[in-house]
This record gives C-alpha cells, structure tokens and sequence, in this order.
C-alpha cells in the first residue's frame, strides 16, 4: 500500500472581492469566512472557510501587477472571471514519495495569518506556465506543528459543518494517474474546467455550492 495517504486539504475558489464572496456564502449557504492572510509572490491574498479536516480557499488578487507576472495569480484572475472553474489541493503524509512518482519539483511556502502567527507548507504539482492544466489537483504537506487550516473555530449557520463531496471536470483517466488510483470523495465528469460543485454536510443537512460564486 502506498505511503502517501492522499486526502482532499482544500477547494481553491477565486474571486473578485473577499469580503463580497464571504457575505454571498454567508447569506446564501450560512457558510462562515475568515480573513487568512497574503500571499506576496503571488500578489494574492485569501479568506478560509473551514470545514474541519478541509476547507474552502477564498482567493483574490489583491496586486494586480504582481498576480500579473505569475501563474498562480492569472489562475486566480481567471477562476474570478468565470474563465476558470475551482481548482482543489490532496494532502499527501509523504510528500517525498508523491514528488518522485510523478518527477515534480516541492516548493517551500508560508503565509502569515491575521493574528500574526505562520503557517508553514510544501506544494508539488502546482499549475504553472509550462504546466497549465488546472483540473488536477495540486499537493500539500503541512509542516510539522502547523494546525490545519480547517480546524479553526467557524459558527457556520447550520453547526458543524465538514466537506462531504466534490465535483471536477477532468480527464477521467489522467486524474486517476495522478492520485495513484486513490479513491477521495470526486465525482468526474470529463471536462475542462476543475471543480465545478463542492458539496457539504451540515447538522442541519447538506449545503451545496456551485462554482463559480457570482456578486
């Protein structure tokens, strides 16, 4: 059995305005957003929506030259405009292993959160320029004593409230590939555009929410 226990970490949404897509989620899904932090090499800077073990990533371009000049910042502006849909992040628990099987390169990256502390993480498999397909997910691996995002305390309308299932417009077969025949709570549909639907599980019921979020 493979070592690298992949699990779903996290949804990337993008959006044009944080705090204009945290009231819609509030108003529309009773689902609570906080104010994460920034991401300066990205020009990026986002708002969390935890979910227990996974969370729903808010991002939006907060300098525009800066987000201009990067992949990862024209993948925000796109998902914003509607051009893109979601894209999603796996938590592998060895990320040396999911790095060799499929010959990427781990980058080191950090954020500091608005209550001044740091959250530390290694990524692998982030769309890039010359790798631009944004409907595979991209891997985490959180650094050692860093709390998962997820579990920080949200007063969601309906109670607890945990990521039940995703949709995403991939190529079935390529996916597979990807994640190693892992079975994550995905439904596919062949397509181009990433995650199109997250679904949750609330104590009041199930919260579904299509992507893109619109003003």
């Amino acid at each position: 059995m493979s070592t690298e226990q992949l699990e779903i970490d996290h949804v990337v949404i993008g959006v044009a305005d944080l705090e204009v897509a945290a009231a819609r989620l509030l108003t529309d899904h009773g689902l609570v957003a906080l104010p994460g932090g920034h991401h300066p090499a990205w020009g990026t800077a986002n708002w969390i929506v935890p979910l227990g073990p996974t969370y729903l990533e808010l991002v939006a371009v907060v300098e525009p030259a800066v987000a201009a000049q990067n992949a990862f910042g024209t993948w925000v502006a796109n998902m914003a405009r509607g051009i893109a849909g979601g894209g999603w992040a796996v938590r592998t628990h060895d990320m040396t292993a999911t790095a060799a099987r499929l010959g990427l390169d781990v980058v080191p990256g950090s954020r500091f959160t608005s209550d001044g502390g740091e959250l530390r993480w290694q990524l692998a498999g982030l769309p890039s320029a010359g790798a631009p397909d944004r409907t595979l997910p991209f891997f985490i691996a959180w650094a050692d004593g860093t709390p998962l995002p997820g579990t920080t305390p949200a007063a969601h309308r309906g109670g607890s409230t945990r990521l039940e299932r995703i949709t995403v417009e991939a190529d079935p077969q390529r996916l597979d590939r990807w994640l190693a025949g892992h079975e994550l709570a995905v439904d596919v549909a062949r397509g181009p555009r990433g995650v199109t639907a997250v679904r949750c599980r609330s104590t009041q019921g199930v919260v579904h929410l299509d992507l893109p979020i619109r003003p």
